[in-house]
């Protein structure tokens, strides 16, 4: 049976090994308000400005790029955080939650999770993880390649980068308490595991299982078991992908707000949510139509007004099916890969918004040549990379140790510090890669290229 106790454990992991050290700066905050500070300003949040969401190296600055989509995912989870704490704290956390401080605690902690969960993606959003993947499978370093990278994943990356990669003063990453790392975990299962509890993928390389084991260990958690918020923080990564991509397809011009209401009418199906959506937003149109705005206006107007309406439904549907269900999240029955919106009344809303947003968006034809060009810079990327960090030091390969020289000092810090065997070596080319945006890619890229052209 897990405890909330256990689940919301302020403990940082330095503080299980060393003994605690402070410069005095937590004053006045939490451990787990303190996380949601410590992911805000670090540098690979910032990052994220120049990561894809759906629309490749976007030139409109009111289309989200990944650091948008995240703080937007934020911003929802903390707002199911509010609600849980403030209006169900018995209900969910029990008679402790006062000594617990729930009200302090679960927003920020769901709020930082929220804002995380995309920092190891590479660039150019899945295209990229699916290009590094392929690269593998191709050949690109080596035979016998381990399932870390052949499946590769931003999720497990994410987890690397803020528990070794992101260093401040020691091997601890950004030294997030135990509480936060457990909920930031969407899939809960080291790769190559037979237990992955349902889920459709592996959320642990192999070089941190013994980190995951530590954070199961002091939360009552354990392998193919998600912590109960990593549900409110994936219900809320849904919403946004489906209604607010929504929302960017629309700006991009690929579709307009009469073309999505068409959808959602043909393919609802008579959903009772769908209807009110639909209802709620060609009413708001209705009364648009009667200002002096232009038909760009109008369209932009109208989605906002089905964004609000429509995630203040599945925020609500979210919640509910959280509260529904905790007993179940805390006893263990709760069925293998259960999600909250799959199993609320905003399922088919949120089902039918993603087969808009692939249909008119991911689908669009610029869409898919940027996403190729952005293939084809990874792939060549790694290659390079792939020389360099295994050249690198051999003097008579001067191109190769320049490129070596140009990864991160952090990373290349936590490989010295490896075996180097075959399994780092790799593993050092997907950090590299991961951490770059894609402006950087492209123009590392085309000056290694230029570079390597020289070479004899």
């Amino acid at each position: 049976m897990l405890s909330w106790d256990r689940l919301l454990n302020p403990t940082r992991r330095r503080d299980l090994h060393e003994k605690p050290e402070s410069m005095g700066t937590g004053a006045g905050r939490t451990e787990l308000e303190r996380d949601f500070d410590r992911i805000l300003f670090a540098a690979p949040t910032r990052r994220l400005a120049d990561k894809t969401q759906v629309f490749p190296m976007e030139e409109n600055d009111s289309i989200r790029t990944r650091l948008t989509h995240s703080h937007e995912v934020s911003n929802l989870a903390r707002s199911i955080g509010v609600r849980l704490a403030f209006e169900h704290a018995e209900e969910v956390f029990g008679p402790n939650h006062e000594k617990l401080q729930v009200k302090r605690n679960v927003p920020p902690l769901l709020a930082a999770v929220g804002l995380a969960h995309d920092l190891g993606n590479p660039p150019f959003g899945h295209q990229g993880e699916l290009a590094i993947q392929q690269w593998f499978s191709e050949g690109g370093a080596g035979d016998n390649i381990e399932l870390d990278f052949l499946k590769f994943d931003g999720n497990a990356q994410t987890f690397r980068l803020l528990t070794r990669l992101q260093v401040l003063n020691d091997h601890y990453g950004l030294n997030l308490t135990i509480g936060t790392l457990a909920a930031l975990i969407k899939y809960p299962s080291v790769y190559g595991s037979n237990n992955k509890g349902g889920f459709k993928k592996y959320g642990v390389f192999k070089s941190e299982e013994s980190i995951i084991r530590e954070v199961w260990e002091h939360t009552g958690l354990s392998e193919g078991v998600r912590h109960p918020l990593a549900y409110v923080m994936e219900a809320c990564d849904d919403i946004a992908y489906s209604i607010i991509d929504a929302e960017d397809t629309v700006k991009k011009g690929y579709a307009s707000f009469y073309d999505l209401m068409d959808f959602l009418e043909t393919h609802g199906g008579g959903d009772d949510v769908i209807g009110e959506v639909i209802a709620a937003s060609r009413k708001k149109n209705g009364d648009f139509k009667k200002e002096n705005l232009s038909s760009r206006e109008l369209n932009d107007i109208s989605m906002q007004m089905f964004r609000v309406k429509a995630i203040s439904e599945m925020v609500s549907a979210a919640t509910n099916v959280f509260r529904e269900n905790i007993g179940k999240f805390l006893d263990g029955s709760i069925e293998p890969g259960f999600e909250l919106i799959k199993n609320s009344r905003c399922a088919r809303l949120c089902s039918i918004a993603k087969d808009f947003d692939y249909r008119h968006g991911f689908q669009h034809k610029e869409v898919l040549r940027l996403e190729l060009e952005g293939s084809n810079y990874i792939k060549s990327m790694m290659t390079m990379l792939w020389n360099g960090v295994s050249r690198g030091g051999d003097l008579d390969y001067p191109f190769e140790r320049y490129v070596f020289g140009g990864i991160s000092e952090n990373y290349r810090r936590v490989y010295e510090a490896s075996d180097k065997s075959a399994y780092y070596k790799r593993q050092l080319v997907c950090d590299a890669l991961s951490g770059m945006t894609e402006s950087y890619l492209i123009t590392k890229h085309d000056e290694f290229k230029s570079l390597e052209s020289l070479v004899p």
